[in-house]
């Protein structure tokens, strides 16, 4: 009863739906490309090898499995890879690291129809679905078909938690179907067996075993070494952000560079207006700039290793922050803001090892980044305790790997 009504509301939003993709298309023309996808229309062949299927709704999604993905392709030869991803920056970043060794293509909307043509064309042998992704119509789906479906590095926050458990008659069935819940903390694990989960193993964090770029890295200390200037990232912000803690800066001393790097690329041209210089027409910014605008994807590695100190963005809104993890992989003084519920044992980590600092506000978050400048020590310290942290936790991709091992066994095709 409770997914018909649901099935029934998304069929009538369906026109919304499609005027929002049209015009996310305009400002991102990756959301124009293969539409036929998403209603499970698929020109992608599946070929000779069944295929494990990884669904990475978006950037950071992509990232965080990036390690799985290429584990599973080297133990595994027998089998293909199908990762599908939400997000047209999502897509770009899973071309950007897997080409064409891997099957890419959009997930189909959850409606009955479009996920029947998604199975019924690739029929996978199994399905990874990365952090929170719980679409009742899918699982419904897989369960028909007999496919195991694995939570992949598991994330479910309080917040996400009281939001599943207000629609118990749609959100258990579809957790409980799960033949695995690989939860990141043991605190997700219990929110996660609350909502239904029938099998769940704390496995730890996928993002810890994401290496950074070396050539990328490299390539962000020779910009950083060419100016020759403290740079203060603002990484990954979301909206509203940039104003404030552009505008808590103290006085210029006129060698200060704030790099903003927004977590969109739909923002590019709205966070332009407040910068003086942007990546894309002036890589190297003029010894004048104060603001210099990343706007590029897939940089995040260059992004950090050019940072002297990074300020984390979706942490000064309600947004539960971003990735810190990649902060302290590369080395670099972390500060963030009152909001890291999407990252709150990773900031609880960071907190408790030196490798970060938390301020309530854009100006005290400020003020902790330009004490930081000014204390080369402290930078060091921080950075190296950020580095320890990140060894300390890896391992949650090899863990993976042997709990999936069970469901990666290949059925007599027909």
């Amino acid at each position: 009863m409770w997914r018909a009504a649901y099935t029934l509301a998304l069929y009538l939003a369906l026109p919304l739906i499609l005027v929002r993709l049209g015009w996310r298309g305009i400002r991102e023309p990756g959301y124009r490309r293969h539409i036929g996808e998403r209603f499970g229309y698929y020109h992608e062949n599946q070929g000779a090898r069944p295929l494990v299927w990884v669904h990475a709704v978006s950037v950071g999604e992509a990232r965080a499995s990036a390690a799985l993905v290429k584990s599973l392709a080297a133990e595994h030869p027998e089998y293909g890879l199908l990762l599908t991803c939400s997000t047209a920056a999502g897509r770009a970043t899973l071309e950007e690291l897997h080409g064409s060794s891997v099957a890419i293509a959009w997930l189909p909307y959850d409606d009955p129809c479009s996920v029947r043509r998604f199975l019924e064309h690739f029929r996978p042998l199994c399905g990874l679905l990365v952090e929170t992704e719980i679409w009742p119509n899918l699982l419904a789906g897989c369960r028909r078909s007999g496919m195991p479906v694995v939570l992949a590095n598991g994330r479910m926050s309080e917040r996400s938690a009281h939001a599943y458990a207000r629609w118990p008659g749609l959100a258990r069935p579809a957790i409980a179907t799960l033949a695995l819940a690989c939860a990141q903390t043991e605190d997700d694990a219990a929110r996660l067996r609350a909502l239904g989960a029938r099998r769940v193993e704390v496995t730890g964090n996928l993002k810890f075993d994401a290496m950074p770029d070396e050539l990328k890295q490299a390539a962000g200390r020779a910009w950083r070494a060419r100016l020759a200037r403290p740079v203060l990232l603002l990484a990954s912000t979301r909206e509203g952000e940039e104003k404030p803690l552009l505008e808590a800066l103290p006085a210029w001393d006129g060698k200060l560079l704030v790099l903003v790097v927004p977590r969109h690329a739909r923002r590019f041209e709205e966070v332009a207006a407040l910068a003086q210089s942007r990546r894309s027409r002036s890589p190297d910014p003029a010894p004048e700039d104060r603001v210099h605008l990343g706007d590029s994807m897939g940089e995040m590695d260059f992004y950090y290793a050019a940072a002297d100190v990074a300020v984390i963005g979706g942490s000064f809104v309600p947004r539960g922050g971003q990735n810190l993890i990649e902060a302290c992989a590369a080395g670099v003084a972390v500060v963030f803001g009152p909001s890291m519920f999407n990252f709150a044992e990773a900031a609880r980590l960071a907190l408790a090892t030196g490798a970060a600092r938390q301020a309530g506000t854009p100006s005290v978050a400020m003020q902790e980044a330009a004490a930081l400048l000014a204390d080369a020590s402290a930078r060091v310290a921080m950075g190296e305790a950020g580095r320890k942290l990140c060894e300390a936790h890896r391992g949650a991709m090899r863990r993976h790997l042997e709990l999936c091992s069970e469901f990666l066994r290949a059925p007599a095709r027909g």
